[in-house]
């Protein structure tokens, strides 16, 4: 079981006592709402030392009343991310969870594909955790639990799909494959790389008449973190802890 790893340090002198601690750090893409919002509410409700990102940060209310670091980031936006990983230069970062996405639902036949929305869908969806991964690898190399998380969905499974959304699903696919990828390249690095479904959450993107809360999800998500291993990088799981068909 991965636990937060947090040392104190108590250093008396005279009648003072001076406390130092060493906590956990933890990044999330598209923070500002849905589940990068739940994620960072309950990773500081666990003591981890947050940092949430949103494309336009003054408007990210709600993440910057938890008191969490709030820093500028668009997935989309090379020169975005090269600011990130400048701002956060050598800090070692535990976990990453590629949470930012995109879905437009209006491609949901042939005739109705939008190839401008295809394009951003993949550039949120599928650029967007690689590029960022690919700029914080050397915070993540600092970091003790060296995971990145990548939020996938079970409408990216090949074997079970039903169609409509091509846009959404392919992407979300192709950022399946990246992730095992980049599992094969980090294997015996102590690395993990896993992609997790996140179930139909209620959400912006998911809708009132959704499964799951954004509580209810975030909370299975966590104990499937916590219980990762090595050993399951690479792999794709839902939110109870059940292997996902590619």
């Amino acid at each position: 079981m991965r636990q937060i790893y947090l040392y104190i340090v108590f250093i008396i002198i005279g009648s003072s006592t001076v406390i130092a601690s060493d906590k956990s750090t933890v990044l999330i893409t598209g923070a500002n709402r849905g589940l990068g919002l739940e994620f960072a509410k309950q990773y500081q409700a666990r003591g981890y030392n947050v940092i949430g990102t949103a494309r336009n940060t003054a408007k990210a209310v709600k993440l910057q009343a938890l008191g969490v670091r709030v820093l500028q980031l668009d997935v989309t936006n090379q020169k975005s991310v090269d600011n990130l990983s400048a701002e956060l230069k050598d800090t070692p970062l535990d976990i990453l969870i590629n949470n930012a996405g995109y879905f437009n639902r209006v491609d949901t036949s042939l005739d109705k594909v939008n190839f401008d929305i295809l394009e951003l869908t993949y550039a949120v969806n599928t650029l967007g955790p690689l590029r960022v991964t690919q700029a914080l690898i050397d915070n993540l190399k600092l970091g003790k639990s060296k995971t990145v998380i990548s939020i996938s969905s079970g409408l990216s499974s090949i074997s079970n799909s039903t169609g409509q959304w091509y846009a959404y699903r392919s992407s979300k696919t192709a950022l399946n494959q990246i992730n095992k990828i980049m599992s094969e390249e980090f294997k015996n690095k102590e690395f993990i790389f896993t992609v997790l479904s996140p179930g139909w959450v209620k959400t912006d993107m998911g809708g009132p008449n959704a499964n799951y809360t954004p509580k209810q999800s975030i909370s299975g998500m966590l104990k499937v973190i916590d219980s990762l291993t090595t050993e399951d990088s690479g792999k794709f799981y839902d939110l109870k802890g059940k292997t996902v068909d590619w």
